[in-house]
Order: structure tokens, then sequence, then C-alpha cells
């Protein structure tokens, strides 16, 4: 039975787990600085077949998108210039070149992505002490999405819960807990180690696509990980966590007072955490299931969003 928890059990975790300072005042990338030349090296050599599989969810008007946190929106693809506009002649006619151009209008959270550790605050700091105040209408001055262009790449393993468990999808508002974690881990026969990008699968994504209705799948009930889970990603050194829904954590947020994401405000702000959402994990998932290997090469790196709060991607992995 998941604990419940309340901010004192918060304040807590926050002063045993910050990692404020400890890779320095200037720090702005939290625990990608697990992720070392020789971990990336290695995980190179786990690329044996050259099987890839694409993690990142399509960018259109279908996403999960309901406007239920943030007041979010599915993207948004606009056609700038169209093969029609070609043919009716509808260019300058000095410009002999047929072309079709495009844009697209999506908050950075929308779809499968990255939080950057500029994205949560806790007291009104972000990690590693910067007040909330860096953060203005011209973007996140502080631990932006930017300071991790290079680094969203090393060992990458999948924690299957779902069918270590036995079943489909774990169901909304199952809590998973460090032991099962770990049991997993054993039972795929995968060690977790540090500079890990660990991805941990539910089975709530691939359910709501199967029944053709996202619901509340972003930004409401979810299996997840309990809170507890900070120590474990701390013991463990981890580079980032992922998950294939939209918060990562169990929801509803297990606590006794109505704190909303009590485990994103220990994880971003005071461990600088690196978090994936939303990552689309089937076909990585059966082919892990078919020939026992649940770790691989990990590349997700994110767009070069200056001060953004985050990024979309389309991680992969390969095998």
């Amino acid at each position: 039975m998941s604990k419940t928890i309340g901010r004192a059990e918060i304040d807590e975790a926050a002063k045993a787990l910050s990692n404020w300072g400890r890779w320095g005042k200037d720090d702005q990338i939290g625990t990608l600085n697990h992720v070392t030349p020789a971990e990336i090296a290695g995980a190179g050599k786990l690329i044996r077949h050259g099987r890839v599989f694409g993690m990142g969810i399509p960018l259109d008007a279908n996403g999960p998108q309901r406007g239920l946190y943030g007041g979010r929106w599915n993207p948004i693809h606009l056609m700038l210039a169209t093969g029609s506009d070609a043919i009716a002649g509808k260019y300058p006619e000095s410009n002999i070149l047929g072309y079709a151009d495009d844009a697209i209008n999506m908050p950075v959270q929308a779809g499968t992505h990255w939080d950057a550790l500029g994205h949560i605050f806790f007291d009104n700091q972000l990690y590693n002490g910067h007040d909330a105040s860096v953060v203005d209408s011209r973007g996140v001055h502080k631990n932006g999405i930017e300071h991790t262009r290079d680094k969203m790449v090393g060992r990458g393993v999948l924690l299957d819960v779902a069918r270590f468990k036995g079943v489909p999808f774990l169901e909304d508002g199952y809590g998973i807990s460090n032991a099962e974690l770990d049991a997993t881990a054993k039972a795929q026969g995968v060690e977790i180690r540090k500079g890990d990008f660990v991805i941990i699968r539910t089975g709530q994504m691939e359910q709501r696509l199967e029944s053709g209705d996202w619901g509340g799948y972003a930004g409401g009930d979810a299996p997840g990980v309990d809170f507890e889970n900070c120590y474990w990603s701390q013991e463990k050194q981890i580079a980032a966590i992922c998950s294939d829904t939209w918060g990562v954590e169990v929801r509803p947020n297990k606590t006794t007072d109505g704190i909303f994401q009590p485990w994103h405000w220990i994880v971003i702000p005071r461990m600088g955490l690196t978090m994936g959402e939303m990552f689309y994990v089937k076909e990585l998932a059966e082919d892990c299931a078919q020939d026992g290997a649940y770790e691989f090469f990990f590349a997700g790196p994110p767009l070069v969003i200056t001060g953004g709060t985050g990024s979309p991607i389309n991680p992969l992995a390969i095998k």
C-alpha cells in the first residue's frame, strides 16, 4: 500500500536530496552530470543489430491535450505555401522555384518532451538556488533547456512494470514502489547504473491509443511512481527518468493536504533530475520482451530553445 505524504515529508526530502552546489554554483544540467564520456562510449557498444525505435508521438491535432493543465493545446500545423499555390501561379513571377512551407504552434510540453530544470519551482526557487524571478516573459534565464543540447545521450533502460505485473496496463492511481522497480529490473536481468536514462512503461498510453480516446491522459489520473521514487532516483544516480504517462508520478497524488505533484517538487528544483514524459514505448517494449535485452543506446536531444521550459522530442532507442 502506497504511503500518503504531506508537507513534512516533502520538506524532509527537499533537505535530504538537494543537489544544489553538488556540481558547482553555476551548474544548470543537474543529474545529467552523471553521464560521462565513458558511459556514452559504453552505451554505444549496446548497438548490435541496428534496430531503431522512435518514442515520440505525432505532433498534430489528435494529440492528448484537453486543457486539463496549464491551458495547453494540441499542436497546430499551418501551411504557409502549398502545391495549390504553385499551380495557381500565386508565387511572384520572378520566383521560378516551387515550394511548400509550413509552421507549427504548440506548447513545448504538448507531446513527447523533456522538462527543463527551470520548469518547476519549490518555494519560489529553481534548481541550484535561483529565485523564480529569473523566469519572466522572455524565458527561463537559468536552467533553460538549451543547456542540455548535447547531454541527452547514453545508456537507456526500459523498466516494463506492466509486463512484469502480467497486465496490459496499470490502472489509473496505481503507485509504483521502489521495490517494484527493483523487482522489475531483476526479472528482466538488467541493472540500473549511474548515468542511465530510465524509461518506465505503465501501458497507459497504449491503452488510450487502443481505446481511441485520450480522456484525462494529459493532466488526469494515471499510474506512476510513488513519492519515495525521489530517493530511489538519487540513490541510483540516474541521469533521467521517463515514462509513457503525462507526469511520471502517480495521479491522483497521494498527499494528506492536496499538494499537487509532490514528486515534481523534489526531483526537478531540488535534485535537478531530468524528466521525460509521454514516451511511446510499445514497439520497444515488444522487442525487449522478445530478445530479453532491456538496455540500449539512447539519444533524445532537445530543440535548442533559448530560455525554454522544455522541448518536444522524438527520442530514439537503438539496439
